[in-house]
């Protein structure tokens, strides 16, 4: 069996993912291993590389296939993180919605992540520890995942893979958040204090957090209209796969608002970082890719 093959069988993914990964994703792997070269050239810090995509783009499967091939042809130590597994609890969200904004309590946007412990792991990899516990939210219950299902590192790593839809955003003007974009701006950020409390946790530690990165890809999606049939999927395979009874899945409504928390910097993100990223995908509505950059 392939490694394609494989792969497929074991994230249950449809045979249309062979043409994706056959023409796009191998050739983007050869590319991240030119840039692992270029890295071992000039340090001794693992590559690390960011993916940026809108919900439902792809970027946890691009993550994890390019770490299988990393690990299966060069015998590489590869860690994969997400953005999201680095949300502050369900408590401290609470806490900053009451001291701060209501809208603070949905997890997301920059200022609801907790970035002492991004750092924390993300500096134990660069330095070459073993053993580092690797977090994982589970959205399933909106709360982080216990420590002791963390996986941990066997090794140094070679490769650390940070993906997330706000992964190397940068913050917008600030004259652009005077108008509300959405229903959600218009009713619950009137005064557009929340949304102003986003940008500037953006403009802060998140830029020294996205500056450790040495490359980024950009999954682009067609527009943001496609978000949130995108995201439905994401939240009916959720649920497919924990059950009915889990208090963290959202129905189409619950969606439909969760997703206007996150317009605002989707929107900047189609429309900058094609232009910043090393690497873009440029995604069609039925998640195939038209092209590379």
């Amino acid at each position: 069996m392939s490694l394609i093959d494989d792969f497929i069988s074991k994230h249950h993914l449809p045979e249309s993912f062979r043409e994706v990964a056959t023409n796009h994703y191998l050739p983007l792997c050869q590319q991240v291993k030119n840039w692992r070269s270029e890295k071992k050239n000039s340090s001794k810090e693992p590559l690390i590389l960011g993916m940026n995509g809108a919900q439902g783009t792809g970027k946890s499967t691009l993550a994890d296939f390019i770490a299988e091939v990393l690990i299966d042809e060069d015998g590489a130590e590869v860690a994969v993180l997400s953005i999201d597994d680095f949300y502050l609890n369900l408590e401290d969200r609470q806490r900053l919605a009451k001291d701060i904004h209501p809208l603070l309590t949905t997890r997301g946007v920059p200022g609801t992540h907790d970035l002492p412990l991004a750092f924390k792991t993300m500096n134990a990899l660069i330095a070459g520890e073993a053993g580092v516990s690797l977090p994982r939210f589970a959205k399933s219950v909106d709360d982080r995942a216990p420590e002791d299902v963390w996986p941990i590192t066997d090794g140094p790593v070679d490769v650390i893979i940070l993906e997330g839809w706000c992964v190397g955003s940068v913050p917008e003007e600030e004259a652009s958040l005077k108008e509300s974009i959405n229903e959600l701006e218009s009713e619950e950020d009137q005064a557009a204090y929340w949304r102003t409390y986003v940008n500037d946790c953006l403009k802060g530690e998140y830029q020294i957090l996205y500056g450790l990165l040495d490359k980024l890809i950009l999954l682009k999606a067609p527009n943001f209209e496609c978000v949130y049939n995108w995201r439905l999927e994401q939240e009916q395979k959720l649920r497919a796969k924990v059950g009915h009874e889990a208090s963290g899945i959202m129905n189409e409504v619950q969606i439909a608002r969760f997703i206007q928390h996150y317009e605002r910097l989707t929107r900047h993100n189609l429309a900058v970082l094609p232009d910043v990223a090393d690497q873009v995908l440029l995604l069609k509505p039925d998640h195939s890719i038209s092209d590379n950059k």
